[in-house]
This record gives C-alpha cells, sequence and structure tokens, in this order.
C-alpha cells in the first residue's frame, strides 16, 4: 500500500488510541495490512510531526492563528529542510511570521504562492523548528 494510505492510517491509530512504542504501532498497522518496519515508522513519524506527549503519541494541534495564514501543514525534506504548506496566496505572509519568530534554529525562508522552504541548521534543528514554528502562530 502506498506512503500516503499509511500515514493516514498511522494518523487515525493515533488520534483513536492510546499508543506508546513505536513496536506497538508497527503491529496495528500490521494487523491493517501495511508492510512496515520500525524504520518506516519512525520515518513517518517524523514526517507527520507526530510528537509524544506524557509517553503518548499524540498529533499536534493546529494552533488557531494557523487559519489565517492558511497553514495546512508541515513537513520535512531532507535533514536540513522543512516544508510548510499554506492556502494559496497566503505563503509569502505566513513567511513573515515565521521570520518576525526569530527561531534559531531557522537559517532562511524562500516563500512562493502556497509554499514556504524553510531551511534549517540540521536534522535535529527540523523537530525544534517545525514546533516552534506551529507556536508562532499560536495567537
Amino acid at each position: 500500500m502506498q506512503k500516503d494510505q499509511r500515514q493516514a492510517a498511522l494518523l487515525k491509530l493515533i488520534s483513536a488510541e492510546r499508543i506508546a512504542s513505536q513496536a506497538e504501532l508497527a503491529r496495528r498497522l500490521r494487523s491493517r495490512n501495511f508492510d512496515v518496519t520500525q524504520a518506516s515508522i519512525s520515518r513517518d513519524l517524523e514526517e507527520l510531526g507526530v510528537i509524544k506527549s506524557s509517553g503518548i503519541y499524540t498529533v499536534p494541534r493546529k494552533p488557531s492563528g494557523a487559519a489565517v495564514f492558511g497553514l495546512r501543514g508541515l513537513e520535512t525534506s531532507g535533514d536540513s529542510l522543512v516544508v510548510v504548506k499554506c492556502d494559496s496566496g497566503l505563503a509569502s505572509a505566513a513567511a513573515v511570521q515565521i521570520d518576525a519568530a526569530r527561531i534559531p534554529e531557522i537559517v532562511g525562508t524562500i516563500a512562493g504562492d502556497d509554499t514556504i522552504f524553510v531551511a534549517v541548521r540540521d536534522a535535529r534543528a527540523q523537530r525544534t523548528a517545525m514546533k516552534r514554528i506551529w507556536e508562532a502562530f499560536d495567537k
């Protein structure tokens, strides 16, 4: 099955159940006929921005201010890039908001019509930058 379907199933599981380990996620996904490994689960969690809170995987909520800027989601690309998807025409305004937040992990931003490329220092900085980008819109 395709990555998008697997990731959708993963998000549905995390939203519906209290899951504390990647092994448990793998078992649940395999029972739904997805061929997964721990590595694919780990990559999916990172790409989807899933966090662990109080020992349980959770999907971060979109901040209320995200709607004003049309933020649709964030995902990683490589080790030093975060891709921010927005509604058409709103990427520049959202990039200004990100830049104004002065997030130390961010080296720079480039905005198009509906996409922002956010350069970060390294793979470790991606997670922190993603969290702080969402926080920048929580107003």
